[in-house]
C-alpha cells in the first residue's frame, strides 16, 4: 500500500491531481475538509464533537481529526493506497498520522508538494473565483494572505518529511497531464 500526503498552496491543483491519481492507481482520496463536512452533515458522534469546537471558534483537536481519518481509512481496507489531502498541517498531526498508519501496518511513503509560483497561484484563484462563486477566491488580498499562511504553517512539515527523506517537490505548472506525469514519476519511484 502506497500512502502519500499531497500538499501545495491554495490553487496549486491538489484537488484536480488527487482525483486523477485516485483513478490512475485505484487509490482512496481522503480530503480532510470533505471528511469534516460529511461527519457534521450526517451528525455523526465525531461530527457533533467537531462542530462543538467549531461553533465556539476553536480549532478541532487533533485527536478528533485523527479519529475521523481513522474511520475513513478503515472504510477502505482493500485500497492500493491513500492520498491524504489537507492533512497533516502541523508536526503533531504528522506524528499522529504516522502512528495511525503504523497501527494499520502501513506508513506514509511520501509528502509530495505541488510547487507553483505565487503570481500563478493568485491568477489561478482569481480565475476560479469568477466561475466558482467562492468569495475567498475573488479577493486578491485574501488570496495572498491564504498563500502566506500556507507558507507560515507548512514550512515545518516540509522539514519534518525532509528529515525522513520523504519530501518531494513537483513543478505544479503546466497542463494537467504534464503535472500528473511528474507526480507519477515520483510515485512510481517510491
Amino acid at each position: 500500500m502506497t500512502n502519500i500526503v499531497l500538499f501545495g498552496p491554495p490553487g496549486a491543483g491538489k484537488g484536480t491531481q488527487a482525483e486523477v491519481l485516485k483513478e490512475k492507481y485505484n487509490w482512496v482520496h481522503i480530503s480532510t475538509g470533505d471528511v469534516f463536512r460529511f461527519n457534521i452533515k450526517n451528525e455523526t458522534e465525531l461530527g457533533a464533537l467537531a462542530k462543538s469546537y467549531m461553533d465556539k471558534g476553536h480549532l478541532v483537536p487533533d485527536t478528533v481529526t485523527i479519529d475521523m481519518l481513522k474511520a475513513e481509512v478503515e472504510k477502505n481496507p482493500e485500497a492500493n493506497g491513500i492520498i491524504f489531502d489537507g492533512f497533516p498541517r502541523t508536526e503533531a498531526q504528522a506524528e499522529a498520522l504516522s502512528s495511525l498508519m503504523e497501527e494499520m501496518n502501513s506508513q506514509i511513503n511520501a509528502m509530495v508538494a505541488l510547487e507553483v509560483d505565487d503570481e500563478v497561484l493568485v491568477n489561478r484563484l482569481l480565475e476560479r473565483g469568477k466561475s466558482s462563486g467562492r468569495a475567498d477566491d475573488a479577493n486578491e488580498n485574501v488570496i495572498r494572505e491564504r498563500i502566506a499562511e500556507y507558507y507560515r504553517k507548512t514550512d515545518i512539515l516540509k522539514k519534518y518529511y525532509q528529515q525522513q527523506d520523504k519530501y518531494y517537490g513537483v513543478n505544479g505548472v503546466g497542463r494537467i497531464e504534464e503535472i500528473t506525469q511528474r507526480l507519477s514519476d515520483v510515485i512510481e519511484a517510491l
